[in-house]
């Protein structure tokens, strides 16, 4: 459907108004619905929720009008048919594994993810007979060579976390269905307003909505966006029995971040691609990983795929976690906080926070050193960050004895 054709038109529109259906109070503002339940006419309505025969709301774990508007409204901007909001963003990565995987199944998953996406996958599946191999997120041989024929799902997310590598989407999605597998993208770092996976060929997007979807710090959700038959039914089927529901408070304050988001994200790119540069040029920083950067190695890639080049920036010092540590002990302004994707500065020392859970190994194999940290690029006035920065580099490295 083309944007003349769309009702609701272009992206910035759709993030304004999809989803939402007044009441007939004729509410200007999404209404909350903070009830556990809803009532019925009589006991035949209620029979034919329960039973399916009837589309209607029944009980807030699996039915409620404002976390239905949150879902409709990523859906018309991801451009998937249906989403399935849950608690958190590790809890949309386990419902879909738990509803689309089987004990005897296979996944392959890139090794530059989230901690604790290596840790499920990793380990607690296991425990269900679902097995694992992790692969270096652009080696496309690699993920060529882990393919048995017990495969079930690629995962990845792209740019990666911490180090922002670019993967091919589109190739990976060719590679995926020529093998008969699914696959699914986490879209944290870029959002529908910088990437949008399924335009691309992916199967499924993850997001964890606490990060910039909501944009200021304030809720715990996730989402997983697809077609019908696999979200609609299989995700769904699993939310409404084991209950990883999003709650509906989280669900409002996660449709007003959705108002701002293309606006919020092209100001983290600008402010993200200033530290960048400036970044590059301090004599204590050893690497700055940017896809925003044209010496990155998938600068060309980014450029292709995505709209921008997001707000995360990692870079590296020399001195290993005692020169990092210093730096990170030094800012003032910058928050010392593992979350990203706020209004407010982040910064973190990856290798003992979002990546501490996994063996030294997996890290050194993931690139996550020592001297690492990542910055989540804030919507201050750029050159303040780069003033705490400064302090922070000459102060904790002089601190440090670096």
């Amino acid at each position: 459907m083309s944007q003349q054709d769309d009702p609701l038109g272009g992206f910035d529109t759709r993030a304004v108004r999809a989803g939402q259906h007044r009441t007939n109070e004729q509410e200007q503002s999404e209404a909350l619905f903070l009830s556990s339940s809803f009532t019925f006419r009589n006991a035949a309505e209620a029979a034919a929720r329960f039973s399916g025969e009837e589309d209607g709301n029944i009980y807030s774990r699996f039915t409620n009008p404002t976390v239905r508007t949150f879902e409709e409204r990523l859906a018309a901007l991801e451009g998937g048919a249906t989403c399935v909001a849950t608690a958190s963003g590790m809890s949309a990565i386990l419902a879909t594994c738990m509803s689309l995987l089987r004990s005897g199944d296979h996944v392959v998953c890139a090794r530059q993810v989230f901690g604790t996406t290596v840790s499920l996958f990793g380990k607690i599946l296991p425990r269900f007979g679902v097995q694992s191999s992790f692969v270096s997120l652009t080696d496309y041989e690699g993920w060529q060579q882990a393919i048995t024929p017990r495969t079930r799902m690629l995962f990845l997310e792209t740019p990666s976390n911490p180090l922002t590598d670019v993967a091919d989407i589109r190739y990976l999605a060719d590679l995926a269905h020529a093998r008969d597998c699914l696959l699914v993208v986490d879209n944290c770092f870029c959002t529908p307003a910088l990437q949008r996976p399924l335009a691309l060929g992916a199967d499924l997007v993850i997001h964890s909505a606490t990060k910039y979807l909501d944009g200021q710090g304030r809720c715990v959700g996730g989402a997983v966006v697809g077609p019908q038959d696999l979200v609609g039914e299989e995700v769904f089927g699993f939310l409404r029995t084991a209950g990883p529901t999003m709650s509906a408070f989280n669900a409002w304050v996660f449709i007003k971040g959705l108002e701002t988001l293309r606006l919020r994200m092209r100001a983290h790119c600008e402010n993200a691609m200033e530290v960048a540069l400036w970044l590059s040029e301090q004599p204590r920083v050893t690497r700055v990983h940017y896809p925003g950067l044209p010496d990155h190695p998938h600068h060309a890639l980014a450029r292709r795929q995505q709209d921008g080049y997001g707000g995360i920036v990692s870079f590296e010092v020399a001195g290993g976690r005692e020169a990092a540590w210093g730096v990170i002990d030094a800012t003032s302004l910058v928050s010392i906080t593992a979350n990203l994707g706020d209004a407010k500065t982040t910064i973190t020392h990856p290798a003992t926070t979002t990546h501490g859970r996994i063996t030294e190994e997996e890290r050194a194999r993931a690139g996550v050193g020592e001297g690492l940290i990542r910055l989540s690029v804030g919507l201050e006035d750029p050159v303040d960050i780069q003033r705490d920065l400064a302090r922070a580099l000459a102060e904790g490295a002089n601190h440090r004895g670096v």
